[in-house]
């Protein structure tokens, strides 16, 4: 009877850690398991160095949500973003590629604008700024290609 008391104390046990477990696995992992409500706008750029799928997409420092896919549309980077619903944006956003910290990871911060219409959901940004690249400025530096 004892063994049978201790065999099921540690068998809850063993159940509430995986749980744990999966829990943080989905936070940390940024995993959305149940489909928020959200929509999808594009924005075309013309570098996309260092940006992945995943990545925070933020206004005032706030996340409305994520990049959803990267892919290249000729000579762009069409980028998909999972915006809150709830976020308006209008036609004269501007999204840009920034890096957190110095070699920090890279995420998309947008200014909603205010004038123009109200972007619909399969809507392109049409402003944009590409990142720093700081490989790219190093380069130029060492090189004297500097102005």
């Amino acid at each position: 009877m004892e063994k049978a008391k201790l065999e099921l104390t540690v068998g809850v046990f063993v159940l509430v850690g995986l749980a744990c477990l999966g829990y943080l696995a989905i936070k940390l992992g940024k995993l959305e398991v149940i489909g928020g409500q959200v929509y999808e706008v594009q924005a075309k750029f013309d570098s996309v160095t260092g940006l992945k799928p995943g990545a925070t997409v933020e206004i005032a420092g706030v996340e409305v949500g994520r990049v959803r896919a990267i892919r290249l549309n000729s000579d762009q980077a069409l980028v998909g973003l999972s915006i809150q619903n709830g976020v308006i944006l209008y036609s004269d956003t501007i999204a840009t590629i920034k890096t957190r910290g110095i070699i920090g990871e890279k995420f998309i911060a947008l200014s909603p604008g205010g004038g123009g219409d109200v972007l619909k959901p399969g809507g392109l940004i049409r402003d944009t700024e590409a990142g720093l690249d700081l490989e790219e400025l190093v380069s130029q530096y060492i090189h004297g290609k500097v102005k």
